[in-house]
């Protein structure tokens, strides 16, 4: 059975202009793809208008809460004791995030209650994965 946690989430945009703007995401987690978690943005978040999702390791999430974590599109550090800045890189640009430590704490929380840390069955996700790679080769 393929449980998917939603939950949303206010944030602030950091800006180039060193100002923050207030933007909503929803963070998702689903047993279907245990070792990961999803952070959602509407699209008037976005450059482009068109919804964007980011899709990282979980472990990097829970990592990120505590000590500064991440290589390649995503980092995550904390900033004092009550904020987290997630950053992101792609084509456009750099985005940088921020949250409130506990609503991200507490979703992580909560996705371990859906699978635990630690048994986690990827099996079926690589296998879903292979079968789209491969096209039925």
């Amino acid at each position: 059975m393929d449980i998917v946690l939603e939950q949303p989430a206010r944030a602030r945009l950091i800006t180039s202009e060193s100002q923050d703007l207030p933007v909503s995401a929803t963070l998702r987690y689903s047993a279907a793809d245990p070792l990961a978690v999803e952070i959602v943005f509407p699209p008037e978040a976005s450059l482009d208008g068109n919804t964007a999702t980011w899709i990282f390791a979980r472990e990097l999430l829970e990592t990120g809460l505590s000590a500064p974590a991440g290589s390649g599109d995503v980092h995550i550090w904390p900033c004092g004791p009550a904020r987290t800045v997630l950053e992101f890189h792609a084509l456009p640009g750099l985005a940088l995030i921020q949250f409130d430590t506990a609503v991200l704490r507490r979703f992580l929380l909560r996705s371990y209650a859906v699978v635990a840390a630690g048994r986690e069955d990827v099996g079926p996700a690589l296998e879903r994965g292979l079968t789209s790679l491969l096209g039925g080769v």
